[in-house]
């Protein structure tokens, strides 16, 4: 300022303005220029206000909908311009294997059917639904949605694909079709050998009084088969339909043991087969309900029996063991099934609790199986959420391990 009044000072003394007239002249000018440029200024820091809103609300908006996209359980990608994977949620990541964004979605899944569908949906900006089978690493059926989200002009992304797992709703279907199958199978066989017996009887030997004697026994045989197959269907139904309700009632599995043995000791004498329970001292409470736990050890007692040896020498052993805490840190009571009888192939074990699966469906038959016990009794311990653990060796017998949570 110092400066420029000297300025002003010297340009007056060569002209006819005075100092006074000249000062007046600057602070006019340089007042107008302030006056002038303050509505500029105040416009771009409106300006830039604005700009600073939309980005913060550009990114709240794609906060808010990857949030979106990882609450859905189904796999979802986000792709962007030539296809490129933009996001993919946690669901994708896990099963298509993807370590990173922004490649093409043909590095992720390389099935041409897929690759083509979502060229179709860029092109036309039309949804497109397709039915995909991807073989690794593990078969997996999908429904794929793909779906365009945006303008051309619009910088968000641009290709939505929603896959719907199919998978585990096919396993489920196949394994409800073999189950009717197999319940069919069952049921139709002593069906037609009573029938067969029955026709006999009214025709042939309807005044055969041996062959009359014996076909009623055979058929009076049938007639349990067909009413045991009935109760277990019955009782697997009635644990699937319970599976939703977590047992709270506090079970004496000392008392309950001893039921089970009380019960099949007649069985085990007939077969000449020890049944021993070795009683431990304290008390063994569990969490469940009494009714079911009790069809549990009735279902692997009676087995151990039915399967044991029947020389004199065969038994079934029951004994309890506490385990004071897992690796969840939760207190559980063991209970062990043990015999020394014909025991069971490795490649059987895994596929035990199936039902109708059997390891000798002849035999099996013979005594009275229907091929559905071990599968009650998996049913029932994991809505006891416990475990079933199975050891055996052919021609060494057979041990059954049943962890329960301790009350």
């Amino acid at each position: 300022m110092l400066f420029t009044a000297t300025v002003l000072i010297i340009i007056s003394s060569y002209t006819s303005l005075s100092f006074s007239s000249a000062m007046f002249a600057f602070v006019s000018t340089t007042c107008g220029l302030a006056w002038a440029s303050a509505p500029i200024a105040k416009e771009r820091e409106q300006n830039a206000k604005v700009a600073r809103s939309n980005t913060a609300k550009r990114k709240n908006e794609k906060i808010i909908w990857a949030q979106l996209i990882e609450s859905i359980p189904d796999p979802i990608f986000i792709l962007g311009k030539q296809n490129k994977l933009l996001y993919a949620n946690e669901q994708a990541k896990n099963i298509f294997n993807i370590k990173k964004l922004g490649v093409s979605v043909s590095a992720v899944i390389r099935t041409p059917k897929l690759l083509e569908a979502i060229e179709a949906v860029s092109e036309s900006k039309e949804k497109k639904k397709i039915q995909l089978l991807e073989r690794t690493p593990i078969e997996r059926q999908f429904t794929v949605n793909i779906a365009w989200l945006s303008k051309e002009d619009d910088r968000d992304p641009t290709i939505l694909v929603h896959f719907r797992d199919l998978t585990e709703q096919e396993r489920l279907n196949k394994m409800r079709a073999d189950f009717i199958a197999n319940a069919s199978h069952e049921l139709r066989t002593p069906i037609a050998s009573l029938l067969g017996f029955v026709e006999t009887l009214q025709g042939p030997a309807k005044n055969d009084e041996v062959a009359r004697e014996k076909f009623l026994g055979i058929m009076a045989v049938q007639g349990k088969r067909m009413t045991s197959l009935i109760d277990d269907l019955l009782s697997l139904s009635r644990v699937e339909m319970n599976a939703h309700k977590i047992p709270s009632e506090k079970v004496d599995l000392i008392t309950l043991l001893h039921n089970t043995i009380d019960s099949l000791t007649p069985l085990a004498e007939q077969q000449n087969i020890k049944l021993e329970f070795e009683e431990p001292e304290g008390e063994f409470i569990a969490i469940g309900e009494d009714d079911e736990l009790s069809q549990v050890f009735q279902n692997l007692v009676h087995n151990a029996i039915k399967y044991g040896k029947s020389d004199g020498e065969g038994y079934v052993r029951i004994y309890l063991a506490e385990i004071k805490r897992d690796k969840n840190k939760q207190e559980k009571i063991k209970i062990i099934v043990e015999d020394n009888g014909i025991g069971i192939a490795s490649h059987h074990i895994p596929r035990l609790t199936e039902r109708f699966y059997r390891a000798d469906i002849e035999q099996s038959r013979e005594k009275g199986g229907t091929g559905l016990g071990l599968a009650i009794t998996k049913h029932i311990i994991t809505h006891h959420r416990g475990e079933l653990k199975i050891n055996s060796r052919q021609g060494h017998g057979s041990i059954f391990s049943v962890l329960l949570p301790k009350a």
